[in-house]
């Protein structure tokens, strides 16, 4: 078996000694090639990737092209594979992760295997996710994500960290480091390049999913996280924001995305009232018309974050 890492960089720089000497601890034992898709990065990260991993194969993209088009310049540039591994530039794996992933794709239904992970202080992150409805969101508007989280009816995180500790299926996870087949790759791939950053993910899991190959929790299988900006950038939030009622009103239709499109709205409206900064920019972007329409690029972030972190 023949792992593809594929990994988009973007002012990755200081990310990636440590990025490269856990891919080769993480991926003891299998056979893997680096790819690296870069998104006209201003610092030194195609040079750092070719001084670092001289085997590694480099795809200037030219652009800011986003997440999506990224790993899909990746998968089409590499050699011969038989699972990609999306990986963000700041995460770290830990020894045997990759191969448990592998394990986990032999299981029947299986198109994506993700790892338990932590962040820089060794707490777990709740990666695990339901597919998302008007009732979750609404949860999540009235009690918050981690509270609504412990009930599946009302919360789409799973914040049940009792959940965590047993191999499991999930409708989706977060896409910081997700093993994909090359069966789910072939049947959904690739990525949907609408989506600039951020939901990217979960469409792919979902029409994985879809096809009969879902998305499997490994917790034997580890990494570790350092986590991108979005909960703290407004401009990541309102695109994640945004980005959520898009791929609602693509899978449901436009009567209930109104419904999800109201409830997020509730969401953010209530906690920009308490002056939260990426709540307020979420809120008049919701109520713009025209912002719900454009399609999702580096515009819809810089206006707010002044620059784009490629983290999903």
């Amino acid at each position: 078996m023949t792992v593809l890492v594929a990994v988009v960089t973007y002012n990755s720089e200081r990310l990636l000694p440590d990025l490269i000497d856990g891919l080769r601890v993480g991926l003891q034992g299998v056979k893997w090639h680096l790819t690296v898709a870069d998104n006209d990065s201003r610092d030194g990260s195609v040079e750092a990737v070719r001084r670092l991993a001289p085997e590694a194969t480099v795809v200037e993209m030219g652009r800011n092209a986003g997440y999506s088009a990224g790993i899909n310049a990746a998968v089409a540039a590499s050699p011969a594979h038989d699972a990609i591994l999306v990986l963000n530039p700041d995460v770290r794996l830990t020894p045997g992760c990759v191969e448990r992933l592998l394990q986990a794709l032999n299981e029947p239904g299986t198109g994506i295997a993700v790892p338990n992970i932590v962040d820089g202080d060794g707490r777990l992150i709740y990666t695990m996710r339901r597919e998302p409805s008007v009732l979750r969101a609404l949860g999540d508007a009235f009690l918050g994500a981690r509270r609504a989280g412990r009930f599946p009816l009302i919360g789409e995180v799973v914040a049940d960290e009792r959940l965590y500790a047993e191999e499991r299926m999930t409708d989706w996870a977060e896409g910081s480091t997700m093993l994909v087949s090359a069966e789910s790759w072939q049947r959904c791939g690739p990525w949907d390049e609408f989506f600039f950053l951020y939901s990217e993910e979960t469409d792919f899991a979902l029409r994985s999913r879809d096809a009969g190959l879902g998305t499997r929790y490994v917790p034997e299988a580890h990494a570790i996280h350092l986590e991108g900006d979005s909960r703290v950038s407004p401009g990541l939030w309102s695109l994640l924001t945004l980005n959520k009622v898009r791929l609602f009103r693509r899978r449901n239709g436009r009567v209930r995305a109104g419904a999800y499109w109201a409830a997020l709205l509730l969401r953010e409206a209530s906690r920009a009232a308490l002056g939260k900064a990426p709540s307020r920019a979420a809120t008049r972007d919701l109520i713009s018309p025209s912002r719900l329409r454009e399609k999702p690029g580096p515009a819809s972030v810089v206006r707010w974050a002044g620059k784009l972190s490629a983290s999903a």
